[in-house]
Order: C-alpha cells, then sequence, then structure tokens
C-alpha cells in the first residue's frame, strides 16, 4: 500500500464516462494508493471528463477550478484532467488550463497510475493517444451501489448526427464480444449487482461491426440463458428507431427479466429536421418502431429524448413536434436545447435559432410532459410493484427505490415505508398508494 497518497475521483457526464472512471479507479486501487470518496481528504483528484455540449464543458472547467481551491487551501497536491473534455480539448487544457498538472485523453487513460506517479513527483504529465486505445474490458471498482451496474458493450459512434461530437471524440463504434460481456456479468453479479444495464453510444448497433449483422438480441439471448445468471432486470438504454429489430422484440417478449423499458431517443418528429440532423429513418419509422414495441408488450414503458431549437427549426416544425409527443404520449421524455458545437455541420448551419425562443419551446413542452407523465402514473396505482430498494432517507422517513419502469439518474423514484429494515440492492414488494410529481409512493408489503 501506498498510504502517503490518497486519490480522489470525480465522474462527469453519461454513465459510460462512469464506467470509464471505475476502470481507472480499480487500476488506481490494484496500484496500492488509498481511493477517497471525501475531495478534502485526496492529495490528488481525477476529474473524469464530459464535452458533449457546451454546458457540459462549462461544468467540467468549473469544476477543475473549483478543486484547484483545494491546492491552495487544503493538501490537495494535483488535478489530474481525463475524459473527454481532456480528447477533445487536449493542447487548449495543456496550454490553458494550469490548474490541470496531468491530462489524459481517453486514449491515455490505461496510464492513470503513472500520471499519478508523475503528479506527486511534482512533474507535468500528459497523454494523448487514439480514442480507440481507450481499454474497453478490465476490472472496475462499482460506484453505483445499490444493486445495479452499467454494462458498456460498445463505445464509439458511426452515426454522425450533424449536431453531434461524439463520433470525434470517442471514435469509431467498437462493439465487445459477447463472450466477454457474459463473463463480466458474471463478475458483477457475484458482486451483488441485480439490476444489469445495457449502454453504449448506440445500443441497438451492437454487434453489426464485430459480426456483420445487428446482435443485440442474441447479447441479450446469451445473458439471459447462462445458468446461475439470475438479475432481476436487464435495462436497454441508448436505442435507435431505426434498429428496433423483430429478433430484438421477440427476444425481450421471451425474458421477463429484460425490463419492460426502452430508452429510445428520437431527437424530433418533423421530417426535414431530421433529414437536416443526419438521423436515420423519417417520422413514419418512428411512429412504426413505437407501435410495434407497444404492439408487442402493452405494458412498456418508453423513454425519449428530444431537441428543440435546432438551426433552422420554423414554428410549424416545432408544432409538428409538439403534435406528435401529445399524440404519441411518451411515458419519459427527456428535452434539450440545442447546443451548436465546433467542428460539427450544424455548428455552420444558417437560420440558428436565439436562446430565448429555444428556451420558451423547451419549457413549453416539458409543462405538457407533465401532464402526460402523471397520466402514465396514475395506472400503477393500487398495483403492487418489484422495487429495488436504493436507500433509507432520514429526513422523509422512508426508502427509495426504483421500479422496472424507471432507470437510474433520469427518472423518478418511487418512495416507500417498510415495517421491516431493508438493505440497499434489496429487491421488495410496495403497494403504490400515491403519485408525487414525478414520483410514486406505497408501503412495502410482505
Amino acid at each position: 500500500m501506498k498510504p502517503q497518497a490518497k486519490i480522489g475521483f470525480v465522474s462527469l457526464g453519461c454513465s459510460k464516462n462512469a464506467v470509464d472512471c471505475e476502470r481507472m479507479i480499480s487500476r488506481v486501487h490494484e496500484a496500492g494508493y488509498e481511493v477517497v470518496a471525501d475531495e478534502t481528504l485526496a492529495d490528488v483528484i481525477v476529474v473524469n471528463t464530459c464535452a458533449f455540449i457546451q454546458s457540459a464543458k462549462e461544468e467540467a472547467i468549473e469544476t477543475i477550478l473549483d478543486l484547484n481551491w483545494l491546492k491552495e487551501n487544503r493538501s490537495l497536491r494535483a488535478i489530474i484532467v481525463t475524459g473527454c473534455l481532456a480528447q477533445r480539448y487536449y493542447e487548449e487544457i495543456l496550454t490553458q488550463l494550469p490548474e490541470a498538472d496531468a491530462v489524459l485523453a481517453l486514449g491515455g487513460e490505461a496510464q492513470i497510475v503513472e500520471a499519478i506517479e508523475a503528479v506527486l513527483s511534482g512533474k507535468r504529465y500528459d497523454r494523448h493517444g487514439d480514442p480507440e486505445e481507450l481499454l474497453l474490458s478490465g476490472d472496475r471498482v462499482l460506484t453505483t451501489g445499490a444493486g445495479y451496474a452499467y454494462l458498456k458493450i460498445a463505445d464509439g459512434c458511426d452515426n454522425r448526427c450533424s449536431f453531434c461530437a461524439i463520433p470525434a471524440i470517442r471514435g469509431a463504434f467498437r462493439s465487445r464480444p459477447i463472450e466477454e460481456l457474459v463473463e463480466e456479468a458474471k463478475t458483477l453479479f457475484a458482486l451483488g449487482v441485480r439490476e444489469l444495464i445495457l449502454i453504449a453510444q448506440d445500443t441497438t448497433r451492437y454487434g453489426l461491426d464485430l459480426y456483420g449483422r445487428y446482435a443485440l438480441s442474441e447479447l441479450l439471448e446469451a445473458l439471459c440463458g447462462t445458468p446461475g445468471l439470475d438479475f432481476t432486470w436487464i435495462r436497454l438504454m441508448y436505442c435507435y428507431p431505426d434498429k428496433i429489430t423483430d429478433e430484438l422484440l421477440d427476444v425481450m417478449v421471451k425474458h421477463k427479466r429484460i425490463a419492460r423499458y426502452l430508452d429510445l431517443p428520437i431527437q424530433h418528429a418533423s421530417d426535414r429536421i431530421l433529414r437536416s440532423m443526419h438521423r436515420h429513418g423519417d417520422l413514419a419509422l418512428i411512429e412504426d418502431a413505437i407501435a410495434r414495441l407497444r404492439r408487442a408488450m402493452p405494458d412498456i414503458v418508453i423513454r425519449t429524448t428530444v431537441m428543440v431549437g435546432f438551426p433552422g427549426e420554423t414554428e410549424e416544425d416545432y408544432q409538428t413536434l409538439r403534435a406528435f409527443l401529445r399524440k404519441t404520449r411518451f411515458e419519459r421524455l427527456g428535452c434539450f436545447a440545442y447546443s451548436a458545437e465546433e467542428g460539427t455541420p450544424a455548428a455552420s448551419y444558417p437560420d440558428q435559432i436565439d436562446e430565448k425562443t429555444k428556451q420558451s419551446r423547451l419549457d413549453n413542452l416539458m409543462q405538457e410532459q407533465y401532464t402526460i407523465h402523471s397520466a402514465s402514473n396514475k395506472r400503477f396505482l393500487g398495483q403492487t410493484l418489484d422495487v429495488l430498494c436504493e436507500g433509507y432517507d432520514p429526513p422523509a422517513g422512508c426508502y427509495y427505490g426504483r421500479s422496472e419502469y424507471l432507470a437510474p439518474e433520469v427518472d423518478g423514484y418511487v418512495f416507500f415505508t417498510s415495517a421491516k429494515k431493508l438493505s440497499e440492492g434489496e429487491l421488495v414488494k410496495v403497494k403504490i398508494e400515491e403519485m408525487i410529481e414525478y414520483d410514486l409512493s406505497g408501503t412495502a408489503v410482505f
């Protein structure tokens, strides 16, 4: 052990980034360093950054500047910057952000221990590398807790939407072999994980580069068919409408442990805007995918993400989106205002939308979605749902957790009282009695 140095980690951005961070934590721990959760106790802090949109970049830079206060006033000796910001703005961080004592782009994250040793000896360290050199396998130290974990089945992206910088940041789409993923799932299950969440930039594209075909259904079949791999739920995030195959639907219907939940970002409903975004498929394809999902699994909860204020979005385009959301009534919805990202085609498009209009359109959609969400939640009143306990809230005097219809970080909670003491990650039946804004509440039944 190396007790003279304590290492802290701050992970920003998406769950895919969090998995990368968990692998770095494992390397640091194996090297003998103590990993601490309290930033004020750390000698070195690793900031794993996001750079997807402008607000994410701002959050990353503000976090680094805030942590620098600990260098000036506490025991912190160095800050290491990793992740997407380090990949996208590698040279700028080196030359314009002296607060960063080391910079590791995605292809250099395997050298995290070497970077720590360098900054502890007072040296500045940097490593760029190709983003496709990012290691997608290896040991992890789970940071999610409460019985769930993410399984990153691929990295990179080949879709090249006109508004998105991810392909330039993270490289080409790269699937991991089914056998490797099953082995990692076994390890996660042995660690107490009961909800496995499959993630990638485009989960439904899985396997195309390895096997020459969409193979998500085959991966699910392998996960569900492996003896002893008895996850309560397997959840699918980041799926694309144009890749909802019949084989995928069949395996979801066949295996009840696959959550009746699908994250299906559509971005827009105007064919003109979808073409300008370089999205695959049109509104008719989106409608068909949703109809097939709901026909195959009438109880499914579909979450989507839409974007307002894309360059050239007219009032008519916006009203098309608005009408589609009213008609389709997605049970879960995330809405974002377009952010012009340098290096993307859309950043140079004419007819950029002003911020006030973007915000107004976003606010209106989310106000209408609240009504739709509430109506959707009413179906659960009086039902008894399986809930994965995530913890206890002392001020509220109750436990909280999620059903299969709620994904972590992006959806609400089920709050409930229990006559018995429960542990994090424990599955309990809860009778739903009330709605509280976006959440549900009830009582555990035994």
